[in-house]
């Protein structure tokens, strides 16, 4: 029998503490789910629910921007997050450079719940990557008084004649804007040819240079501005207009949603679990949760966005039924993803974009 020193034996007393503190530490975190999403965009009923059922802890983080989410994930995001919520067009971007894994559809009890419209996108052919989460679309809110009669077109930004000496703002996403651009410019939303591209880009530019651009102001934020009277005029999301509008009804009085007839964007936020998620299993659970047809519909009554969980239909607040948040048969004709750029046509694209921003 090998006699331990004293000092050996402290090094195994400390070593052996160190593995206990480890796998307690693990233990630890595996009864905590890592949320990565839009701000506003969740029921705090529901991270509550889950909780209650699964007997742990979700902690939330929130980007502002699809570019923010990606720059995150890249920066090491993938082995920190164990759910993240992008849009449909960074959904091939995620998948091709290997920042998500495929999903266990063993382990989704719910799925046969979503619509058959999203079980197998273009953007994730089989939906082996993603289940949705939301769905809803792009448009341009603005003062019902300061344009009386407004027209159902881009122009109301892009065409200094008809909005006048009003101050505007647009979405700071480059796709989203340029897509704009290019459905006003007759070349369709989902326009990706470099010369329709050049031409947004000039249009842009020019769009810049007038007194009445008062800058790139996302979603939430440009309602705000609408609902002081600082802009008439602004891109946003029909759910997050609609819920402002509820929040704040005397301020929102006069504001209007309104999809350009040239053609908008028609958008799917889904929920995919990135390659290195520290809890894959406790992930499949909250996606499975979520795709409960009551708290589903739970999940579009508290955000105001279209649901694409077909089982959900029978519990949703009939708002979520009608226009804006469920469009019209005609705003439905001029509704367009926004295409996915990968390679030399994103280099390309990004490259037009910066020198929009730098004018």
């Amino acid at each position: 029998m090998t006699t331990m020193t004293r000092s050996t034996l402290a090094m195994a007393l400390s070593l052996g503490g160190l593995a206990l503190a480890g796998q307690a530490q693990a233990q630890q975190e595996a009864d905590k789910l890592y949320l990565f999403n839009w701000t506003q965009y969740m029921d705090p009923a529901i991270i509550e629910a889950f909780e209650a059922e699964y007997d742990v802890d979700v902690v939330q983080n929130y980007f502002n921007s699809l570019p923010e989410m990606f720059a995150k994930l890249n920066a090491g995001g993938a082995s920190q997050y164990d759910i993240v919520v992008p849009s449909n067009y960074y959904v091939p971007r995620l998948i091709e450079t290997g920042l998500v894994q495929p999903l266990d559809k063993a382990r989704l009890d719910n799925l046969d719940n979503v619509m058959a419209q999203f079980q197998d996108p273009s953007y994730d052919p089989g939906g082996r990557y993603s289940v949705p989460y939301q769905w809803g679309t792009t448009g341009i809110v603005y003062n019902t008084e300061t344009f009386p009669d407004a027209p159902r077109s881009w122009s109301l930004m892009f065409d200094p004649a008809v909005n006048g000496e009003y101050p505007f703002a647009m979405i700071g996403d480059g796709q989203v804007t340029m897509g704009g651009a290019c459905a006003y410019l007759g070349h369709g939303y989902d326009c990706t040819g470099l010369d329709a591209w050049r031409e947004a880009a000039r249009l842009m530019i020019d769009t810049k240079g007038r007194d009445t651009f008062s800058g790139f102001s996302d979603g939430t934020p440009a309602l705000q501005q609408l609902s002081r009277g600082v802009i008439q005029a602004g891109m946003s999301f029909n759910g997050d207009y609609f819920y402002q509008k509820d929040e704040n009804p005397e301020a929102f009085e006069n504001l209007a949603f309104m999809i350009p007839e040239e053609g908008a964007e028609m958008w799917v936020d889904a929920m995919m679990i990135p390659s290195e998620a520290p809890h894959p299993e406790l992930a499949h659970q909250f996606i499975d949760f979520l795709l409960d047809a009551e708290v589903g519909a739970q999940l579009s009554n508290y955000n105001y966005y279209a649901s694409p969980n077909a089982a959900a239909e029978p519990y949703l607040d009939e708002v979520l039924t009608q226009p804006p948040i469920m469009p019209s048969d005609e705003d439905m004709e001029a509704l367009r993803f926004i295409p996915t750029l990968s390679g030399e046509s994103l280099q390309t694209f990004q490259q037009l974009w910066s020198e929009v921003q730098a004018r």
